[in-house]
């Protein structure tokens, strides 16, 4: 066989090869098709995965919406998930505080609003001390107001299996209940990424 020749094929055949085990595999990874909504788990190398399929098990609702979060915040969400899992209650639960306190405060801790606010709502849940769900004092400790949003959580019948939406307005009676769907998807990536830290 003619010295070029060979050299010619040898080196077409590599690139072949390498090419194949480069590409190869990456090109099959984008043929295979995105699913949206199907829930996937998320592993972290120090820690268990998060089954996404117990966080969102309806997939999400609707256009979602997302925020940035300052320390503040992300400190919040990670009380949220604390006193959820103090509770003895599952992931889905602290998904649905989460989404819940995202609508209604931004997982800011809020005081009384004055002027801007027409109610006596305070705190990440935006409780009322009016309304029985403690003083402001209580309100306005993160512990204290997820407790208490859990505890009316758990009186809703099938809670577990109902769309977010639809649990978060039976505890929060909201004058816009379709609302608190928009952050399912970020609720349920906030536990997946602090459940098990």
């Amino acid at each position: 066989m003619n010295t070029i020749f060979r050299k010619t094929l040898l080196g077409v055949a590599g690139l072949a090869f390498t090419g194949g085990v480069f590409a190869g595999p990456i090109a099959a990874h984008a043929a295979e098709p995105v699913h949206a909504g199907k829930p996937v788990a998320v592993v972290q190398a120090d820690k268990p995965a998060v089954d996404m399929g117990k966080l969102v098990p309806h997939g999400v609702q609707g256009a979602q919406s997302k925020i940035d979060l300052n320390d503040e915040q992300t400190a919040n969400a990670k009380a949220i998930i604390a006193a959820t899992k103090k509770a003895g209650m599952p992931e889905r639960a602290a998904v649905i505080s989460i989404a819940t306190s995202l609508q209604e405060s931004k997982l800011e801790n809020l005081g009384h609003l004055g002027d801007r606010n027409d109610h006596d709502s305070l705190g990440l849940f935006q409780q009322r001390p009016s309304s029985g769900w403690g003083s402001p004092g209580q309100i306005t400790d993160p512990e204290y107001s997820t407790t208490a949003f859990l505890k009316g959580l758990k009186q809703v019948d099938g809670w577990q299996d109902m769309p977010l939406t639809k649990a978060a307005q039976t505890v929060q009676v909201s004058a816009y209940p379709d609302a608190y769907a928009q952050w399912e998807q970020q609720a349920a990536d906030l536990v997946a990424q602090y459940w098990n830290s």
